[in-house]
C-alpha cells in the first residue's frame, strides 16, 4: 500500500508540474508561487480546524529557516519549468538526495569521522556527469538560465529536506510544517507579484484570469498538496529505503506529461543523462537511508519530502 501511495505522489508532484509549466503561459513565476501556497494553505487551515489540531508551535525560529529555503527552492524550480522541458527540469530537481549525500560524505571526511564510500563517491561524480548530458540542449538553444536555476533549485531544495526532517525529529506534526511552509509560500508570492513580477501592466497589479487558467491554478494547488499528503502517508506506512526511491517515478511521469502535451523528444545523450541522474539518485538514497534509518525515527517521523 505504501508504495501506491508513493506511485500517486510521484504521479501528483509531475501533474503539478505540468500545471505550473502552462500556467507560466498566463503568470509569472511569483504568481504561481502565490497561488499554489494560498491554495494549500486554505485547504489545510478548515481540515485542521475542523479535526480540532492547533497551529500554535515551539519551534518558530526553525520553521522560519525551513520556509525560506523552501520559498527559494520552490521558486527556482517553477522558474525552471517554465524555461526548460518538464523532464529536464523534474530531473534537474531529483537532485536533492545527491547534494544531500555530498554534504554527508564531505562532512563525515572532513571531520574524520567517516571513511569515504568510494560507490557514494562515484554517484555523486556520475550525477554530475549526467547534469553535462542533460544540460546540453538547454546550453545549445540558450536555456542555460534554467538550467542553472533548475540545479540552484535541487541544492537548495536538499537544506530544505534535512530543515523538514529536522522538524519531524523534534516531534513537530507534519501537517504544521506544511502550512506555515504553504503560507510562507503564499506570503513571498504575494510580495514578489505586488514588487512588479506579474508583469500585467500599468495600473494593473494581478494578471486577470480566465475560466482556463483559473483551472490551472487549481490544479497546481490542489496537486501539490494532495501529493504532500501522500508522500507523508507513504513515509509513515513504508519502508523508508523503497519509498524513496519510487520516487524517481515522478521522472518518468514528467517524460509522460511533457509527450502528450508538448511532443517533447529528446536525444540519446539526454536520455542516458537522466538515466544516469537517476540510477546515481537510487545509490545516494541508499546510503542516506543506511546511514539514518537505523532506528525508528526516519520511518516514523520522516516526513513531507515535498517538492522542497
Amino acid at each position: 500500500m505504501a508504495s501506491l501511495w508513493m506511485l500517486f505522489a510521484s504521479f501528483a508532484f509531475a501533474a503539478m508540474g505540468a500545471g505550473v509549466k502552462l500556467a507560466s503561459e498566463f503568470y509569472s513565476t511569483s504568481e504561481l508561487l502565490m497561488y499554489r501556497g494560498l491554495i494549500g494553505t486554505l485547504v489545510l487551515l478548515v481540515a485542521v480546524r475542523h479535526q480540532g489540531g492547533t497551529f500554535k508551535t515551539p519551534f518558530v525560529a526553525a520553521h522560519v529557516w525551513r520556509s525560506v529555503v523552501g520559498v527559494v527552492s520552490l521558486w527556482l524550480w517553477f522558474f525552471a519549468i517554465s524555461r526548460l522541458p518538464l523532464a529536464t527540469a523534474v530531473t534537474l530537481n531529483y537532485m536533492a538526495p545527491i547534494w544531500i549525500a555530498a554534504w554527508m560524505f564531505a562532512h563525515g571526511w572532513w571531520s574524520g569521522t567517516k571513511l569515504p564510500e568510494w560507490p557514494l563517491v562515484l554517484a555523486i561524480a556520475m550525477s554530475f556527469f549526467g547534469v553535462t548530458l542533460v544540460l546540453q540542449p538547454a546550453i545549445e538553444t540558450k536555456q542555460w538560465i534554467g538550467g542553472l536555476a533548475g540545479i540552484a533549485s535541487s541544492l537548495i531544495s536538499a537544506a530544505a529536506y534535512m530543515q523538514v526532517r529536522r522538524l519531524g525529529q523534534m516531534g513537530e506534526p507534519e501537517y504544521r510544517v506544511v502550512f506555515y511552509f504553504s503560507l510562507s509560500t503564499t506570503v513571498a508570492g504575494l510580495l514578489g507579484t505586488l514588487a512588479g513580477d506579474s508583469g500585467a501592466g500599468p495600473g494593473a497589479v494581478f494578471q486577470s484570469h480566465t475560466l482556463y487558467s483559473g483551472a490551472l491554478l487549481l490544479a497546481v494547488g490542489l496537486f501539490g498538496l494532495l501529493a504532500q499528503i501522500a508522500m507523508t502517508r507513504a513515509y509513515r506506512v513504508g519502508k523508508v529505503l523503497v519509498v524513496a526511491n519510487l520516487q524517481y517515478t515522478g521522472i518518468v511521469f514528467s517524460s509522460l506529461w511533457g509527450l502528450a502535451l508538448w511532443s517533447d523528444t529528446f536525444d540519446w545523450h539526454v536520455w542516458l543523462g537522466i538515466a544516469v541522474i537517476l540510477a546515481s539518485g537510487i545509490a545516494a538514497t541508499f546510503y542516506n537511508t543506511r546511514s539514518t534509518a537505523k532506528g525508528a525515527v526516519v520511518k516514523d517521523t520522516d516526513p513531507i519530502a515535498s517538492e522542497t
